[in-house]
């Protein structure tokens, strides 16, 4: 129950500050595109830090889907992890909303092109991510301060060039939250299917560079 809490605990924050910046600089413009970035690579720094020893912390169903194919969690915990998650990410949208109402947006994640070029987006985003938590995290836990830093800068960088274009979720979590609470559910079929994509190809990407030559 601590690491459930954990994750709950943790994806809700995430959407709170991720995607609270998103409103804030619509409402106030204080933040602007690199602020926004910065938001959300920083938050993933510090959830890391106050969660990684209980949780691992994961706070994305497709971290813990992928951390399961690659035989670093149990996949018994697999479904309990996620709907922990989405729970987190529905309670910081709800809470955004309450102390918003006049938002017109949650900071769902949408597409300012078209489809073809966010559903790839959100692949190749997802799939640098993945490698980077891969590279970093040996046990199927984000903890300690290279974690916390390595795996924010790579969050804050994708979100720094793609997020204008696509959003720049690369967390199923992330997206579901704020798209059922804002009711704009029309993309988020992309949202909830491109990142597992690119973090599973994470995996086989992962395993090709580090395979040992054959004598």
């Amino acid at each position: 129950m601590t690491k459930l809490f954990s994750e709950f605990l943790g994806t809700l924050l995430l959407i709170f500050v991720s995607c609270g910046a998103i409103v804030v600089n619509q409402q106030t413009g204080a933040l602007g595109h690199v602020g926004v970035a910065l938001s959300s690579g920083l938050v993933v720094c510090v959830l890391i830090e106050i969660f990684g020893n209980s949780s691992g912390a994961h706070f994305n169903p497709a971290v813990t889907i992928t951390f399961a194919v690659d035989k670093r969690f149990p996949w018994r915990q697999v479904p309990s992890y996620v709907l922990a998650q989405c729970a987190g990410a529905i309670c910081g949208a709800t809470l955004l909303r309450l102390m918003f109402p006049a938002a017109s947006g949650l900071g769902e994640s949408l597409p300012s092109g078209t489809w073809q070029q966010s559903f790839c987006l959100e692949i190749i985003l997802s799939l640098l991510l993945m490698l980077t938590i891969l590279a970093i995290c040996r046990d199927g836990r984000e903890k300690g301060h290279a974690a916390s830093i390595c795996v924010g800068t790579a969050v804050a960088l994708d979100a720094m060039f793609a997020g204008p274009v696509c959003g720049a979720s690369m967390n199923p979590a992330r997206s579901l939250g704020p798209a059922l609470i804002s009711g704009h559910t029309e993309h988020l079929w992309i949202y909830l299917t491109a990142p597992l994509a690119g973090m599973l190809l994470a995996v086989l990407v992962h395993r090709l560079i580090h395979s040992k030559p054959r004598d």
